[in-house]
C-alpha cells in the first residue's frame, strides 16, 4: 500500500505508522514531485510550506491557500500519533505556514474532515495580496493529466526548500479519494503531503495524501512505484464556503422562504456563495415558516420567523456559525393576531422589529441586554393609514425609518433614539408616482435611505433615495438592472456601505445585484440555490461582520 509523506524538517527519518507497517506503507510524511522542475517565481503563489512542531523531529508538509485566511492541506500532517483522527481547533503542535512571498504565519485553527485526509487550516493573520487557488467543480476524469506541487524531497535533495511540480495520470476515483500515477519518474515524496493536485485549468482537484515514493531520496532503490492517493476536494464546495463564512468580515446573510421552510445562505465578500441550509433543521420545527426577516448585529444574524401557528419566533446565528433555539416573541412582547409580514433592522446593538398584523403595523425593540419592549401600534403615535399590506425598516444616523404600503401607496415615518416619531409622509409626493405598490423594502447607506419598491403585482421595480438632508431623488425604474422580472419578494440591505438588492421571481429564481457607492450598478446575477426545495416566497438579506 501507499505511504503518507510528511517529512521530518530536522531529521531524515521516515515517520512510520502501525497501519503503514501492516499494509506495506512507507510512513506518514508529505509528498513531492521528484523529478519535476523548480517552479518559476510567482508561479503557484497560493502554495505554502508548512512546519509542524518546534523541536527536533518536527514535520514539513505542503498546503495551498483557498483564500487569504484558509489553507487546504492533509489532516495527517497534524496528527500527534500517525493514523489518529485530528481534532478541530488549535493544532496540538505549534504550526506555521511560509507563504510564497516569504512571510511566516501561525496556524490558528484546524477544521478537519472525518471522511478523508483533509483539513482546512486558518491563518492567524491573512495572506493579504496572495490569491487563493481556484477550486474545481467537477471530478477529474480517468486518464486526465494533473499537476502536483510540493516542497518535499527530490531524487537528490533532502530539504530542497523550493517548490517543484510533477505530472500525474488519474487512474481511478471514489467518493472521497483519487488515485494517480506519476508520469515518467515523477513522484510524490516526503514533504509533499498536503500539496495541491490541479487540473489543466489550474483548478484544485485534490490534496495529496499518500504515495509509494518510488525514486525519492531515502526510499529503497527497489521501490519504483510512483502511484499516489489524494483526498478529493472538488465535491466539498459548500464545506469550504461554510468555513470561509466564519472568517470575520462583511457578508450578506440571506434568508429565503420556500414552501413551508426557511433556508439560510451567505454571500461572501468575493461574490461567491455558500449553499443554502434548512434553518428549521438547525433551530427547531415551528410548524413551518410563512415568512421571515433578518438583521445583523456585529457578526450575529438575528432571525424573525412567522411560524405555522401564526406566532413570531426569534433566533440568533452567532458569528461562529452556531444557532440558538427559537424564542417566542409573543411571550415577551405581546401576541399579535393575523400576522402577515415582518421586517427587522439593527440600530447599534438593539434589534427593531416591525410586524404587519390584522392590517395594522406594530413595533417592538429587543434591547442589547436581551429584554423586549411590548408591541405598540404605530398608528397610535404616527397616525392612521387605513389597511396596511406591507412594511419595511431601515437604520440611518441612529434613527429608525419605516415605510408602509396602504391602498397601493407607500408612506414614510421615522423614530429617533428617544422614541419620538414623525408623522407619515406620502412618498409619491416627493419621489414620484408609480403603479400600485405590491411591496416596499429599504436600507440605510451612509446618511441616505434607499427605497426599492415592486409595483403592478411585482412586474415593475423602482429605486429612490431619501438623502440625509431630507430631499429625495425620484423613483427610477430598475428594468436595466433587473431585466423586467416578475418579483415575488424584494429585499434591500446595506453591506460594507453599499446597497445590495435580492429578488425572488415568479419563475423560481433568486437574483442579486449591488448599487456601488459611485452610483453604478453591478450586473444582476442568478444565485445558485442548492439545498432549497419548493417554490420561493419571501426573501430577507442583511449585512454582518
Amino acid at each position: 500500500m501507499l505511504a503518507s509523506h510528511s517529512r521530518s524538517a530536522r531529521t531524515t527519518g521516515v515517520l512510520v505508522s502501525v497501519a503503514a507497517i501492516s499494509t506495506g506503507m512507507i510512513g506518514s510524511a508529505p509528498v513531492r514531485a521528484v523529478t519535476g522542475p523548480d517552479v518559476a517565481a510567482g508561479t503557484y503563489a497560493s502554495v505554502a510550506k508548512l512546519n509542524i512542531g518546534d523541536r527536533p523531529g518536527s514535520r514539513a508538509c505542503t498546503a495551498v491557500l483557498v483564500d487569504e485566511r484558509w489553507l487546504a492541506t492533509a489532516a495527517s500532517c497534524f496528527a500527534t500519533t500517525p493514523g489518529e483522527q485530528v481534532p478541530a481547533g488549535k493544532p496540538a503542535m505549534q504550526s506555521t505556514a511560509t507563504l510564497s512571498d516569504g512571510r511566516t504565519v501561525e496556524i490558528a485553527e484546524l477544521l478537519p474532515r472525518t471522511d478523508r485526509d483533509l483539513t482546512l487550516a486558518r491563518l492567524a493573520t491573512p495572506a493579504t495580496g496572495i490569491a487563493g487557488v481556484r477550486r474545481a467543480a467537477a471530478p477529474a476524469d480517468v486518464g486526465a493529466t494533473l499537476t502536483a506541487a510540493g516542497f518535499g524531497r527530490t531524487r537528490t535533495e533532502w530539504v530542497p526548500g523550493k517548490l517543484h511540480t510533477g505530472a500525474f495520470t488519474v487512474d481511478s476515483a471514489d467518493s472521497t479519494t483519487l488515485s494517480s500515477t506519476g508520469k515518467g519518474t515523477d513522484a510524490l515524496c516526503k514533504g509533499d503531503t498536503g500539496g495541491p493536485l490541479m487540473n489543466a485549468s489550474g483548478e484544485l482537484v485534490a490534496i495529496n495524501s499518500r504515495s509509494w515514493q518510488g525514486g525519492c531520496l531515502g526510499t529503497p532503490t527497489t521501490e519504483v512505484r510512483t502511484g499516489a492517493v489524494s483526498a478529493r476536494i472538488d465535491d466539498l464546495h459548500d464545506w469550504v464556503q461554510q468555513a470561509r463564512a466564519l472568517t470575520p468580515g462583511w457578508k450578506t446573510e440571506t434568508l429565503v422562504q420556500a414552501g413551508s421552510t426557511l433556508y439560510q445562505g451567505i454571500r461572501l465578500a468575493d461574490g461567491s456563495w455558500t449553499g443554502f441550509a434548512d434553518v428549521q433543521a438547525k433551530v427547531g420545527d415551528i410548524g413551518g415558516i410563512r415568512t421571515a426577516a433578518a438583521a445583523g448585529i456585529d457578526g450575529d444574524t438575528h432571525v424573525l420567523a412567522l411560524g405555522g401557528d401564526g406566532r413570531i419566533r426569534h433566533a440568533i446565528r452567532t458569528a461562529q456559525g452556531r444557532w440558538g433555539g427559537y424564542g417566542d416573541v409573543g411571550a415577551v412582547a405581546g401576541v399579535l393576531g393575523d400576522v402577515t409580514q415582518l421586517s427587522a433592522v439593527s440600530i447599534g446593538a438593539d434589534l427593531h422589529v416591525v410586524a404587519v398584523a390584522d392590517g395594522r403595523i406594530f413595533h417592538t425593540q429587543r434591547r442589547a441586554d436581551g429584554t423586549w419592549s411590548r408591541f405598540g401600534d404605530i398608528a397610535s403615535v404616527v397616525g392612521p393609514l387605513g389597511t396596511i399590506t406591507h412594511a419595511a425598516t431601515a437604520s440611518v444616523g441612529g434613527r429608525l425609518h419605516i415605510a408602509a404600503v396602504s391602498g397601493g401607496k407607500a408612506y414614510h415615518a421615522s423614530r429617533d433614539s428617544a422614541g419620538h416619531w414623525t408623522g407619515w409622509g406620502d412618498i409619491a409626493q416627493v419621489a414620484g408616482d408609480t403603479g400600485p405598490l405590491t411591496s416596499v423594502t429599504m436600507a440605510g447607506a451612509g446618511n441616505d435611505t434607499h427605497f426599492v419598491i415592486a409595483t403592478d403585482d411585482g412586474s415593475r421595480q423602482y429605486h429612490a433615495i431619501r438623502r440625509g438632508d431630507g430631499n429625495w431623488e425620484r423613483f427610477g425604474e430598475l428594468t436595466d438592472q433587473l431585466g423586467g422580472v416578475q418579483a415575488k419578494s424584494v429585499s434591500a440591505g446595506t453591506v460594507d456601505g453599499e446597497l445590495q438588492v435580492a429578488v425572488t421571481t415568479s419563475d423560481n429564481r433568486l437574483l442579486h445585484t449591488i448599487r456601488h457607492t459611485d452610483r453604478t450598478w453591478a450586473p444582476t446575477l442568478p444565485v445558485a440555490t442548492g439545498g432549497v426545495t419548493g417554490n420561493f416566497g419571501s426573501i430577507a438579506i442583511t449585512g454582518t461582520l
